[in-house]
């Protein structure tokens, strides 16, 4: 009898989970590369497969095995992402800029506190995109990198985050 992979798999057939990765781990480590960050990818990837071994009993071997295969890896992928807690840079470690004359003067300490009070409202992607932005000096694409998370996603925390802010503050007096 000519059993399929996928029929092989499905049964708990021993071997045929190391049949499976070698067919389709470098298709599956190749997509991952794109969503986690590269030093996590090997990790994310044996988490793929290890649910695939432990839940092989819902799989259709009448259904596209690589679909099932890239459905695991995508939302393995997204609670890797999730469970990530990113790193941000405090307001206060950033230097504040001194007046006109050198010295602090009081319009700025108020601007200043405004300003944190209003970014401390934000959700904190979308404040944690801000600081990076302009207090950290990063582009989005540096953001990204830091943050590792997709550029796309940046840019819409940053866009949310200033039209949030700009609800928040006040126009600042001419």
């Amino acid at each position: 009898m000519n059993e399929t992979l996928e029929m092989r798999l499905a049964a708990g057939e021993a071997g045929a989970i190391g049949e499976c990765y070698a067919a389709h781990a470098p298709a599956l480590r190749s997509y991952l590369r794109r969503l986690v960050p590269t030093q996590d990818v090997d990790d994310v990837l044996q988490v793929v497969f290890t649910e695939v071994w432990r839940f092989r009993h819902r799989f259709d071997p009448s259904r596209s095995l690589s679909a099932w295969l890239f459905g695991i890896a995508h939302n393995r992928a997204v609670d890797h992402l999730r469970a990530r807690t990113p790193t941000t840079v405090p307001l206060e470690a950033v230097a504040d800029p001194a007046g006109r004359d050198g010295r602090e003067d009081g319009d700025a300490f108020a601007d200043r506190d405004r300003v944190r009070r209003a970014l401390d409202a934000l959700p904190d992607v979308q404040r944690q995109a801000i600081e990076l932005a302009y207090y950290g000096d990063l582009t989005q694409r540096e953001i990204a990198d830091r943050l590792r998370v997709p550029l796309g996603t940046v840019k819409a925390r940053t866009a949310r985050g200033l039209h949030r802010l700009s609800r928040l503050l006040p126009p600042a007096a001419a």
